[in-house]
């Protein structure tokens, strides 16, 4: 076999061991969870409690409510702790025009919409869920 087609051989295979390998470690070592669902361990160490929320509904009754925020990360649970005037801002408008029947009816409608309204202003990481924990209707 000619000398050069062998070092030419070694060369292309070794860039594609090479290759292959720094592609391995990246995977393994990757902190990226998409497509696994979070452990339990994991949502409590990353989850957030707001304060109790009140404010007036559209039909004359009061809510007394508090959420509780799943985040993907410690970067985003630091994130979503700072941005509670924003939780407040945003579970106000999105209330303005609900009355105490859409409370009893549509909880979920209502996280879903806080976590893609957080979801809107999060820099480091995003909001998993959003769970309704406590609600008082006055």
């Amino acid at each position: 076999m000619n000398p050069k087609l062998v070092k030419i051989l070694v060369a292309v295979l070794l860039v594609i061991t090479l290759a292959g390998a720094v592609t391995l470690y990246f995977i393994i070592t990757s902190s990226n969870n998409d497509g696994k669902a979070m452990t339990l361990d994991d949502m409590v160490d990353y989850s957030y409690t707001t304060e109790e929320i009140r404010t007036d509904l559209e039909d004359g009754n009061y809510v007394l409510i508090q959420f509780q925020f799943i985040t993907d990360s410690k970067a985003a649970l630091e994130e979503i702790e700072k941005r509670e005037f924003q939780v407040k801002n945003e579970f106000i408008k999105l209330s303005n025009h609900l009355g105490a029947k859409d409370f009893q009816d549509n909880l979920s409608e209502l996280e879903t919409n806080m976590k893609d309204a957080m979801n809107t202003y999060m820099n480091d990481g995003k909001v998993v869920d959003a769970l309704v924990i406590s609600k008082v209707i006055q």
